[in-house]
């Protein structure tokens, strides 16, 4: 469905803000369909980052920094979703040896075998975004970088 008619909204400032507000809309739509893939799991968008972060990293400890620095919402307070996490048995957290005052985290079994079955789930994300071809999709995928960039 076209923008205008999501929003019921049949003219725009110009082409540049029709396209903020489709990006700002999809951005929306498609996190609900993720939340929506990932509800099952007991896990919020946020936190499927961050043991996504770690599991990338597995199996070395990482900071709170570096996971801040990796997420995709900036605005995610990391701490307290660590805290979460913890209290799943997703995740471990340490002092850093070599420095007491900072903390190593480290994705648990558990959160690593919870990682792999919302991955199993790919395919129906993934065919949110194949209604575009793969030349079409790099196109999205550079036009977005250009845009920020």
């Amino acid at each position: 469905m076209k923008i205008e008619e999501e929003i019921s909204q049949k003219k725009f400032r110009n082409e540049w803000q029709k396209a903020i507000l489709n990006v700002i809309f999809s951005s929306s739509w498609l996190q609900l369909k993720i939340k929506e893939q990932i509800k099952e799991f007991g896990i919020t968008s946020q936190q499927y980052n961050v043991l996504r972060i770690l599991k990338g990293q597995h199996p070395n400890p990482v900071s709170t920094q570096l996971i801040r620095s990796r997420m995709l919402d900036k605005m995610s307070d990391v701490s307290r979703i660590i805290s979460r996490l913890q209290e799943k048995d997703l995740v471990s957290v340490s002092r850093a040896n070599h420095d007491k005052r900072l903390v190593d985290i480290i994705i648990t079994a558990k959160g690593l075998d919870l990682v792999l079955k919302v991955e199993q789930n790919n395919d129906k994300l993934d065919s949110i975004a194949k209604k575009l071809t793969a030349d079409e999709a790099m196109q999205l995928s550079d036009f977005l970088d250009k845009m920020r960039g």
